[in-house]
């Protein structure tokens, strides 16, 4: 069973996010404290804010979709930006951008749509001088995307994540990082929840 949540833990409300930075060295824990709840993770280089955590160079290395512990994460540069240290889950993936106001309009129909987790990231990075047309595809912690092998076609289902399950990264380079709780109602198995993390080392 994962340890509890401890006084060092910071908590997203629902369909919110924030950033912060991350030294080299130090370890980045997400937690799902109440479990089915996305989270997206975005990196950039705290030197550079050019270089930013790459799905297609990730996934590319590692010969598969689904990341876990002991898989790194790289950037645009080829870079390692993040190592997976440990996982209680298994199933995490950089299949999907992050949810918009786009997302609720085509996808769900919405008149009125939310901003999404890009909006929510596209707020916490402004003040590290991080552009809207910046923003990757995000590393979707918990996230839930069975693919067809035949056909290709995917469908997105409820997290597997219980109560107090977590993935850890430790960076390998100063990092501004970028974190959710995701606002896509598919993707977090009907209902919103919070994210928590925290930062050891």
């Amino acid at each position: 069973m994962p340890d509890s949540l401890n006084s060092d833990t910071l908590t997203i409300p629902p369909r919110t996010g924030t950033a912060f930075v991350v030294k080299a060295g130090q370890t980045l824990t997400v937690i799902d404290p109440t479990g089915g709840q996305v989270a997206d993770l975005l990196a950039y280089s705290q030197e550079d804010i050019g270089e930013v955590l790459s799905s297609g160079r990730t996934l590319d290395y590692a010969s598969r979709l689904y990341l876990t512990t002991g898989d790194p994460l790289y950037s645009n540069r080829s870079r390692v930006m993040l190592d997976i240290v440990a996982d209680t889950v298994g199933r995490h993936d950089f299949l999907l951008t992050p949810c918009s106001k786009d997302t609720f309009r085509i996808i769900y129909g919405d008149t009125d749509p939310h901003r999404g987790c890009f909006g929510n990231l596209a707020e916490a990075l402004a003040p590290y001088g991080i552009v809207p047309d910046a923003i990757p595809t995000a590393f979707n912690c918990f996230m839930n995307v069975p693919v067809d092998g035949a056909t290709g076609t995917f469908t997105v289902e409820p997290p597997l994540s219980k109560a107090g399950d977590r993935i850890s990264f430790l960076a390998k380079m100063d990092l501004i990082v970028g974190l959710t709780a995701c606002s896509a109602l598919q993707s977090n198995g009907g209902s919103f929840k919070p994210i928590s993390y925290c930062i050891e080392g």
